[in-house]
């Protein structure tokens, strides 16, 4: 079967929209950070564009604030729980949430509320939707039988063709329902001039940078297969062959993995990078911090189901080094499948500090005219490709398919 992307029509007027007056519910563990959460507003507030009521239910965090001021509605829901007991008595209490909101369709984007929103879907015989957000390791029978419900919609979203490929390796019972939808960006956001310099200082100056350094950002949660300890030993290799001006910045959640954030100061302190290499926990601005970056990292270690940085940063016009692997070469071009006077960033083989250090140092020291046709290039391929207004449309369009499938029957 193909796995491209479907090329969505014009979207109808608010007043014609086949979504107008409909309820949607989408369903996710916590709005706190992350493509999938981000995800969830961009749908919501596209749905509220069209005139469709954007119901999500969670638990909370810090996008909530976004997704009500887009129009989208919270309800207070335990989505997060995977304790047996409790996903079932959330069944019923799902059911009688989407009762009294005439809820049509459902749409679950992680594992344990997409066992919850799949038999809510099947007793109140609504639609019902899936995103695969992750790779979803599955190293036992029981493990994947418990992802495999994210293959289980009746159209799986896969966000790249790399997850769709997974999702029919692992599950091949979905092969005939699986949409590939790319991520989307707001490019309106994450552009150059819609950032003022004022946001770029004040990052700068709660990092601690001082005025002659470079910054170099890994953007993601403090997990080890974001990569940062293969960070910290390119920083180290940099050091070691001159480099004194940059600054490594680890901008992420630890998300209580206090043992993983202890071994990366010992990491640290033991490379002597104390002051080079930071971590400043959450930033609320990531179009200014990557503008203020002077290069962009993505080392994962193991393979991203997307890379959203990576097509964010390209669109800022920051070079960019990232992981070969997973769904990154759909995303970011190089060589050897691209001449290098096309690339778009660099690829480096995961967990090799040594060419990610290599790679950091040719982006480090590129000449202006050569930096300014690259963040030319990257921006062009990922508007192409990426944006937020297809991603939305696509969705919807599902949405629509389902529902007037529906109506048929």
């Amino acid at each position: 079967m193909s796995f491209q992307p479907g090329a969505h029509l014009s979207l109808p007027s608010t007043e014609s929209h086949p979504l107008l007056g409909r309820t949607i519910l989408q369903i996710i563990p916590d709005l706190e950070a992350g493509g999938a959460e981000r995800t969830t507003v961009d749908i919501a507030k596209g749905l509220t564009d069209v005139g469709a009521r954007a119901l999500v239910a969670t638990e909370g965090g810090r996008l909530v604030a976004e997704l009500q001021a887009k129009g989208g509605v919270w309800l207070p829901f335990p989505a997060a729980s995977k304790n047996p007991l409790a996903m079932a008595i959330n069944v019923r209490k799902l059911a009688l949430l989407c009762r009294h909101e005439g809820v049509e369709l459902i749409h679950a984007r992680s594992r344990a509320p997409a066992w919850v929103a799949l038999a809510t879907a099947r007793l109140l015989r609504l639609p019902f939707v899936t995103t695969y957000h992750g790779s979803y390791a599955s190293r036992s029978a029981v493990k994947t039988l418990y992802n495999s419900v994210m293959a289980r919609g009746d159209v799986v979203i896969a966000n790249s063709a790399y997850t769709a490929e997974l999702i029919l390796a692992k599950h091949g019972f979905a092969r005939d329902r699986i949409r590939v939808v790319n991520r989307g960006t707001n490019f309106s956001a994450f552009a150059p001039q819609a950032v003022a310099p004022e946001r770029i200082q004040a990052l700068r100056t709660a990092w601690g940078i001082r005025a002659h350094q470079q910054i170099v950002l890994l953007p993601g949660r403090l997990t080890g297969w974001k990569g940062q300890r293969v960070l910290i030993e390119a920083a180290r290799i940099l050091r070691d062959q001159g480099d004194t001006d940059t600054a490594f910045i680890l901008a992420g959640d630890h998300q209580g993995r206090d043992g993983y954030v202890r071994e990366l100061d010992q990491l640290i302190a033991k490379a002597g990078l104390e002051g080079r290499v930071r971590r400043v926990g959450h930033c609320s601005d990531m179009p200014a911090a990557l503008l203020a970056a002077a290069v962009v990292a993505v080392p994962s270690t193991e393979p991203e189901a997307f890379g959203r940085v990576a097509v964010e940063a390209q669109a800022m016009g920051t070079p960019v080094v990232v992981s070969d692997l997973g769904a990154v070469p759909e995303t970011v071009l190089a060589p050897p499948q691209t001449p290098p006077n096309e690339r778009t960033g660099w690829r480096v083989p995961p967990g090799d500090a040594a060419a990610l250090a290599e790679a950091l140092a040719g982006a480090l020291t590129l000449r202006p005219s050569a930096r300014d046709n690259l963040a030319l290039r990257a921006r062009r391929h990922v508007e192409r490709h990426f944006s937020l207004e297809t991603m939305v449309g696509d969705t919807l369009d599902v949405y629509c398919a389902l529902l007037e499938g529906r109506g048929a029957d």
